[in-house]
C-alpha cells in the first residue's frame, strides 16, 4: 500500500503544531501520518520507518529527504561503512548460542522486494521475517508505542533481551553503529518527523547502544536490565560507568563467503580475538561527535522538509 500526498499534507499540519510532551513519538506520528492511533496503524508506522531505514526511500508520503538505507554502502564521519555482509551471510557474525559467530542470511525471503510492499518478508518462517518483525516490535517499544503487546495487531517483542549478546560476534565500531542509527534518523526525517524528536531518538539510541562496556539497562520492561552495548570495538567511546568485566573478549567476524563479505571481516588464518574490552581507551568525545553530527543532519533535512 502506498500512502498519498494527502496524508502528507495532514502530517505537515499536525507536525507544525508540535508534539505534546505527554504523547509518545509513536502515538503522535501515527495520528499525524495515518489519522487513527490504532495498534494496526502503529505497526504500519513502524513498518514504514524500519523498512525505509533498511532499504532506503520507497514510500509516499516522504518529504524529499534521501535515505540511502542500512544495506547500502556509505560513509560515516569520512569512514567507509558496509553493513550488508552482516545481513546476507557474508560474515560469520550471527550469535546462535555458540562460542563463535555463524553465517546466516537475513535476506532469505524476498530481500528488498517485500519491504517495498510494506511487508517484512514473503513468508512468515524465514530469517528475514524473524529479523524485520523483531525490529518493528523493538523500535515500537523504543518509540513509546502505546499498543505494543495489547493487541494481536502489534505483538510484544519476544526476541533476545541483550542486544550485546545479539551483536557480540560482529565487533562493530562507532562508524558502523553511527551509520546504522543515522539511517533510522533519516528515515524518520523523510516522513517529516520534527528535529527535536529525531534528537531525542538519536540520544536514546546512542546512550543505549553506542558506549562500550556500558552497564545493564532496561529497554524492554518485561526483560529487565541487560547488557545492550552494540559498539564494542576498541575505538568505541567508553561508558562513563564502564563494566568491562561483564563483556567477553571482542571477536572479529570470520569471512564466510569472500564474495559476499566484500573485504569485511577476517579470514580463518588471522586471529579473530582482539582481547578484553579495555577501560583505558576513553574517546568519550566520539559519542558526543556522533550525537552532534546526527543532530546537525537531522536539523538540516527537517528544515529542508518543512
Amino acid at each position: 500500500m502506498k500512502y498519498t500526498l494527502g496524508a502528507l499534507a495532514l502530517a505537515a499540519t499536525a507536525l507544525g503544531q508540535g508534539r505534546p510532551t505527554n504523547t509518545s513519538i509513536c502515538d503522535y506520528y501515527t495520528t499525524a501520518l495515518l489519522m487513527n492511533n490504532t495498534a494496526a496503524n502503529q505497526y504500519t508506522l513502524l513498518t514504514l520507518l524500519v523498512n525505509t531505514a533498511v532499504i532506503g526511500n520507497y514510500t509516499k508520503p516522504n518529504v524529499g529527504v534521501t535515505v540511502p538505507g542500512i544495506l547500502a554502502a556509505g560513509t560515516y564521519n569520512g569512514n567507509a561503512v558496509n553493513l550488508l555482509p552482516y545481513f546476507d551471510g557474508g560474515l560469520a557474525s550471527t550469535n546462535n548460542g555458540g562460542s563463535s559467530g555463524v553465517a546466516q542470511n537475513f535476506l532469505d525471503d524476498g530481500g528488498a522486494v517485500p519491504l517495498t510492499m510494506n511487508m517484512p518478508a514473503n513468508g512468515t518462517s524465514s530469517n528475514q521475517y524473524f529479523l524485520l518483525t523483531h525490529l518493528y516490535q523493538y523500535f515500537g517499544v523504543l518509540l513509546g508505542c502505546s499498543t505494543v503487546g495489547t493487541s494481536p495487531a502489534f505483538p510484544s517483542y519476544m526476541g533476545e533481551a541483550s542486544q550485546y549478546s545479539v551483536h557480540k560476534y560482529m565487533a562493530l565500531d562507532e562508524n558502523e553503529v553511527g551509520y546504522f542509527i543515522t539511517q533510522v534518523g533519516l528515515a524518520a526525517a523523510s516522513f517529516g518527523v520534527a528535529t527535536d524528536d529525531i534528537t531525542i531518538v538519536a540520544k536514546a539510541l546512542t546512550s543505549t547502544f553506542d558506549y562500550k562496556c556500558s552497564p545493564p539497562v532496561t529497554v524492554i520492561p518485561a526483560q529487565g536490565p541487560q547488557l545492550q552495548a552494540i559498539c564494542i570495538a576498541d575505538t568505541c567511546p567508553l561508558s562513563p560507568n564502564a563494566t568491562c568485566a561483564s563483556y567477553a573478549p571482542v571477536m572479529q567476524p570470520l569471512v564466510a563467503n569472500a564474495t559476499l563479505a566484500m573485504g569485511e571481516g577476517v579470514n580463518s588464518t588471522t586471529s579473530a580475538t582482539t582481547g578484553m574490552m579495555s577501560p583505558t581507551i576513553t574517546p568519550s568525545s566520539g559519542a558526543a561527535k556522533f550525537v552532534g553530527s546526527f543532530v546537525a543532519i537531522a536539523a538540516a533535512v527537517v528544515a529542508f522538509a518543512l
